[in-house]
C-alpha cells in the first residue's frame, strides 16, 4: 500500500537553517512582508528574497502558489520553495500551499518553515495529500522503483499543538491513499478475492470484517448480485466491515459501494476503445473502503458500517443475458435489458440488505455508474441524488467544505414510467434520456420510505485524465475526506 509521507514537526531553529539540505520551503506574506525565518533566509541569501517580493513576478504570484528558487547563495539547500501566504491563511488556502510545496518538493528532503503560520496543519495535509504516485509497477532502466520517499520536516513554534492537529488529518490522507491505489490497480491483481483480503486486513486497525461468499448470497436472495458476477472465474463477495466507535444502542450510520472490479460490459460488450479504464469500475467500493480506513485510523465516535458488492463483469456462456429476469433480495423482479448496466443490479441487492440487517439511521452508496452523469456534470461534480433534504444539505456542506465538487440533481415519480417493463417488476436500462436519474430511481425502489439516503455518482470523478485539486492524473480518492468529515455530524 502507499502510504502518505510522514511529516516530522519540530520546533524552529533559526540558526540551523543555512545547513539545511535538500529543499526549503519559506513564506512570504501576500504583502510581501517576511516574518523573522523568511529574514533569516533572506540574509543568508544576500537580500534575493526580499528582491523576489519587490518584483513583477511575484506581484504575478497567486495567493497559495510557489515557485523555485535554484541553488540559494549562502544555503546548503539545492533550492527554494517560495510560497506566496499570509500568516493567518484559510483552510483552503492554507491546504492549496501545501500542494504547491508538494509539487516542487522532489525527491528528497524537505523542510517547511512555517514559524508562526496558522494553520500549519493544513498546510502539512495538503503537501501528505499530493504527494502520490503509483509506480508500484514501473521499472528505471530495469531497476526496480526506489521505495524511499524524501523526509519531510515542518518547522513552527508550537510543534506538539501542530502535530495533534495534523493527526486526525493524517489518518483521513491514508484513507484517500488506500482508495487511490484500489483504484489504480489493474484487474489482473486486485480481483474479488484479492479485495476482500486487503479488506479484511483492516482487522489489524480495529475494524470489524466479514466475508460473505457466494453461498451465503444465494441462501439471501441476492440473485440481481449474483447475476452480474456469473460469467466471471473470478467469485462474487459481499464484504461488511464495521467501526463500533460510537455509542452501543446507537444505529450505525452505512455506506455502500459498487465494487466491480472489471466491467466488460458482459454480453451488451462494451467498445474496446477505453475498455482499459474499466479497472476504475469498483471506485464506489474503493472510496467506502478508504472511507472506513480513515474513520478507525483516527478513531470517529460514530458507528459506521460500510458495505461492498465485488464482482466482474465477464461476457461468458455462463453470463447473464440480455431479456433475462433474476429477483432481488428485496424479492422485486427484473428484466436485464443491458447486460452493461449492472452496477445498479449490486447495488440494489446489497442496499436492501444493509437495511434489513442493520436498521441505519442513515445510508450513502456511491457507484462509478453512468456515463450521463460525465455528459452533464464533467469531471468537476459527482452526481447526487437523495429522498431526505437534511441528510443532502449536510453531505454537500461537507464537500464543499473538504474541496470536493458535488451537484445535486433531481429524483421524481414521473421518471418510474421509463423503469417499466412488459414482462418484470422493472427493467435495468431505460436508454439515453435522464440517464443518470433513471439509474438512480432504480435505486430508490430499493430504498425503504424511513431510511435517509443519498446515492452518489462519482463515474467523472473518481479518476481523471488531468490533475485535480489534491491529486495527480488517475484515481482521485474523491469522497473519503467528505465522508469522514459527514460521519461525524449525522
Amino acid at each position: 500500500m502507499t502510504t502518505p509521507t510522514t511529516i516530522h514537526f519540530q520546533e524552529t531553529d533559526i540558526d540551523a537553517i543555512a545547513t539545511l539540505e535538500g529543499r526549503v520551503a519559506v513564506f512570504v506574506a501576500e504583502d510581501g512582508k517576511l516574518d523573522a525565518t523568511a529574514r533569516r533566509v533572506n540574509r543568508l541569501t544576500k537580500g534575493a528574497l526580499a528582491r523576489l517580493s519587490e518584483s513583477d513576478v511575484f506581484e504575478e504570484m497567486k495567493p497559495g502558489s510557489a515557485m523555485l528558487m535554484s541553488f540559494p547563495a549562502g544555503m546548503m539547500a539545492e533550492a527554494l520553495v517560495v510560497v506566496r501566504l499570509g500568516r493567518r491563511p484559510s483552510v483552503e488556502l492554507a491546504r492549496k500551499a501545501g500542494v504547491e510545496i508538494a509539487k516542487l518538493k522532489g525527491k528528497g528532503a524537505l523542510t517547511v518553515l512555517g514559524g508562526n503560520i496558522n494553520r500549519a496543519e493544513e498546510i502539512s495535509y495538503g503537501i501528505a495529500l499530493r504527494d502520490y504516485a503509483f509506480d508500484v509497477y514501473r521499472t528505471d532502466d530495469g531497476e526496480a522503483r526506489d521505495e524511499t520517499k524524501g523526509e519531510v520536516t515542518m518547522m513552527v513554534s508550537n510543534p506538539e499543538d501542530v502535530a495533534r492537529s495534523a493527526a486526525p488529518l493524517a489518518a483521513v490522507s491514508e484513507g484517500v491513499f488506500f482508495t487511490r491505489d484500489l483504484v489504480n490497480e489493474p484487474a489482473n491483481v486486485l480481483t474479488t478475492d484479492d479485495f476482500a483480503a486487503r479488506l479484511a486486513a483492516m482487522q489489524e486497525i480495529g475494524l470489524d470484517v466479514e466475508i460473505l461468499e457466494e453461498d451465503e448470497l444465494e441462501k439471501l436472495g441476492m440473485r440481481t448480485l449474483l447475476a452480474v458476477g456469473q460469467g466471471s472465474d473470478s467469485p462474487s463477495k459481499v464484504v461488511v466491515m464495521r467501526w463500533n466507535g460510537g455509542g452501543k444502542d446507537e444505529a450505525p450510520f452505512a455506506l455502500v459501494g459498487k465494487g466491480v472490479v472489471f466491467d466488460t460490459g458482459g454480453i451488451s460488450l462494451k467498445p474496446a476503445a477505453g475498455m482499459e479504464d474499466m479497472t476504475m469500475d469498483m471506485g464506489g467500493a474503493g472510496v467506502v473502503a478508504g472511507a472506513m480506513r480513515a474513520l478507525a485510523l483516527r478513531g470517529a465516535k460514530t458507528n459506521v458500517v460500510g458495505l461492498v458488492g465485488l464482482v466482474e463483469n465477464m461476457p461468458s456462456g455462463s453470463a447473464t443475458r440480455p431479456g433475462d429476469v433474476v429477483k432481488s433480495m428485496k424479492g422485486d423482479t427484473v428484466e436485464i435489458i443491458n447486460t452493461d448496466a449492472e452496477g445498479r443490479l449490486v447495488l440494489a441487492d446489497v442496499l436492501w440488505y444493509a437495511q434489513e440487517r442493520f436498521q441505519p439511521r442513515g445510508m450513502i452508496n456511491l457507484a462509478t455508474l453512468t456515463g450521463a452523469v460525465i455528459v452533464g456534470l464533467g469531471h468537476e461534480n459527482a452526481g447526487v441524488f437523495s429522498n431526505n433534504d437534511a441528510l443532502c444539505k449536510a453531505f454537500l456542506k461537507a464537500a464543499e467544505t473538504e474541496g470536493e465538487g458535488a451537484w445535486r440533481l433531481p429524483l421524481s415519480p414521473a421518471y418510474d414510467k421509463l423503469l417499466k417493463s412488459k414482462i418484470a417488476d422493472m427493467r435495468n436500462s431505460c436508454g439515453r434520456a435522464a440517464g443518470s436519474i433513471t439509474a438512480a430511481q432504480f435505486l430508490k425502489r430499493f430504498v425503504k420510505d424511513e431510511t435517509p439516503w443519498i446515492h452518489l455518482d462519482i463515474a467523472g470523478v473518481a479518476a481523471t485524465t488531468t490533475e485535480t485539486t489534491y491529486a495527480p492524473k488517475g484515481a482521485s480518492g474523491w469522497g473519503v475526506m467528505a465522508l469522514s468529515r459527514l460521519m461525524d455530524e449525522v
